[in-house]
């Protein structure tokens, strides 16, 4: 079954799919590749560092994607963690196929320029095989998601504007560095919607090796707004989450 948007609205449809979108991963966590009947088509834009979707089919794109002027695009852990479970068939301009092991070599040629390192990438696989809804932290899933209260991301404030400034900003923003959010993380739910997602169940933090700080966990939650945070490091394939408590001790005399 094909999905198709009104082109002149982000509202999402919905739809009764029986196709199996259950996971299958092997020893590692690693993915094992699925051939699937029903397999959606995008075509990878270089420029923007995303990818437009030509042909929407199962029933995963309702929880990834952003929705743009009627129009899907996939970030590249989006597009790469699809591609990897065969739910998605990527394109490049031309047409011609373009594959997993070109994509892993993006994604390894410069970690900021589409907003997503290596790591970043395995993080966001596992919480996808856990069956979390996972997007770009503060970058709205559709623009009336953004004008009904989410924060304004890329300075976008008109839902049928797309041009390239916005979309390469809103996937190449965040730089790597020190302890910073990098995903907004909602429960699994079959009624989710991009158009009014709902407060994340927690902001996850992408730290090093080392634990943050008590002034980069103070100044996080305010850029934040208040979530909740979980901080999570990837060690040799690993992924690791880490919370932190405020405790009061009591003044001994």
């Amino acid at each position: 079954m094909e999905v198709t948007h009104d082109c002149d609205s982000d509202s999402e449809g919905s739809f009764d799919d029986s196709v199996d979108d259950e996971l299958c991963y092997v020893s590692d966590e690693i993915p094992k590749f699925q051939f699937r009947n029903l397999t959606s088509k995008a075509r990878w834009i270089e420029e923007l560092g995303v990818a437009e979707v030509l042909e929407m089919k199962g029933k995963m794109w309702t929880t990834t994607g952003i929705v743009r002027d009627g129009k899907t695009y996939y970030s590249i852990e989006e597009t790469l963690y699809l591609a990897e479970i065969g739910a998605l068939e990527i394109l490049n301009v031309d047409n011609t196929p373009l594959s997993l092991m070109d994509m892993y070599a993006k994604l390894a040629e410069d970690v900021n320029r589409y907003g997503c390192s290596w790591e970043s990438f395995e993080v966001y696989r596992h919480l996808k095989f856990l069956g979390y809804i996972v997007g770009r932290h503060s970058v709205p899933w559709s623009m009336k998601n953004a004008q009904e209260g989410t924060t304004e991301y890329g300075g976008i404030t008109d839902r049928r504007s797309l041009d390239n400034s916005c979309i390469t900003e809103m996937f190449a923003d965040l730089h790597i560095g020190e302890s910073r959010p990098i995903f907004d993380v909602y429960p699994p739910n079959s009624k989710f919607k991009k158009s009014s997602p709902g407060n994340p169940s927690f902001v996850l933090c992408l730290s090093s090796v080392y634990p943050p700080s008590k002034k980069e966990i103070e100044d996080l939650e305010v850029r934040c707004g208040g979530s909740p945070l979980k901080f999570c490091v990837v060690e040799h394939g690993r992924v690791s989450f880490l919370s932190f408590t405020k405790v009061e001790l009591p003044v001994l005399p």
